[in-house]
């Protein structure tokens, strides 16, 4: 027996149910042990013993006044009359949340379009679309050039002519082919007296600042495009506005695209 009521004092729950006024112990009853609480407690209070704690005056991002006056006189068509201090606040913070977050979506856009992924190994190439339009344009010089010729052959044919009786097509064929002709022999002379003034002058001397390049070269295009500035445009703020769900069919984005 008295092993027994031993065992009940040493209980972890702090329950001995002895006499009647253990059964009043509501602590006990729950099984709760007080001095590890109390343990627990003085444990987690240390940590902050010592420590300073300072209150910072929180700032608007947008001027009090002039934004509660705008929400007032949209609250009022809505038939609210008075807007509290909170309300401003949260829409403020909102406000400049909004704007960092949208910056730095722009921001990142900005940066993915500046870099150049041809120097990068995880990339491959599938198109080059530059390549492309010169071949394009390269195509239509060469057709530009086979009409000219085809019209400087005819001009040429209409000069040369003998025919008595010219009618006035004929007549304005040979009047444009002497123009082309004067026009030839313009830019030819002018051409003789641009090579002979270079002759005149020399060859070009090695300016100072060349001099300065074979000593201390300039880095690197991969180094240049490191420290340049990365500048957003127009098209980076739509993307942006595109891919955000919520300004995807905003009026913002159909007057950045007017633009």
């Amino acid at each position: 027996a008295a092993s027994a009521n031993q065992k009940k004092q040493c209980d972890p729950g702090g329950g001995t149910f002895r006499d009647d006024d253990d059964i009043n112990d509501v602590a006990s009853m729950a099984g709760v042990n007080l001095n590890e609480e109390n343990a627990r407690i003085l444990a987690t209070s240390s940590e902050i013993v010592g420590t300073k704690i300072r209150s910072c005056k929180d700032e608007f991002f947008l001027p009090a006044d002039v934004l509660h006056r705008r929400i007032l006189d949209t609250a009022r068509k809505l038939g609210v009359t008075e807007v509290p201090a909170d309300v401003v606040n949260v829409v403020s913070h909102a406000t400049q949340f909004r704007l960092r977050s949208l910056l730095e979506k722009v921001s990142a856009v900005a940066q993915h379009r500046a870099d150049a992924v041809k120097d990068e190994d995880l990339y491959e190439q599938t198109s080059d679309v530059r390549a492309q339009l010169r071949f394009f344009e390269q195509l239509e010089r060469i057709e530009k050039q086979r009409k000219d010729e085809q019209e400087r052959e005819m001009l040429l044919k209409a000069a040369k002519s003998r025919a008595r009786q010219e009618d006035p097509e004929q007549a304005r064929l040979k009047q444009k082919a002497k123009e082309m002709q004067q026009q030839e022999l313009a830019q030819m002379r002018q051409r003789d007296a641009n090579l002979t003034a270079l002759a005149a002058i020399g060859p070009r001397k090695k300016r100072k600042l060349d001099t300065l390049l074979l000593v201390f070269p300039l880095p690197s295009p991969r180094q240049q495009l490191r420290q340049r500035i990365t500048r957003v445009n127009l098209r980076d703020f739509i993307l942006c506005l595109e891919q955000d769900r919520s300004t995807a069919r905003s009026m913002a984005l159909y007057k950045a695209l007017l633009k």
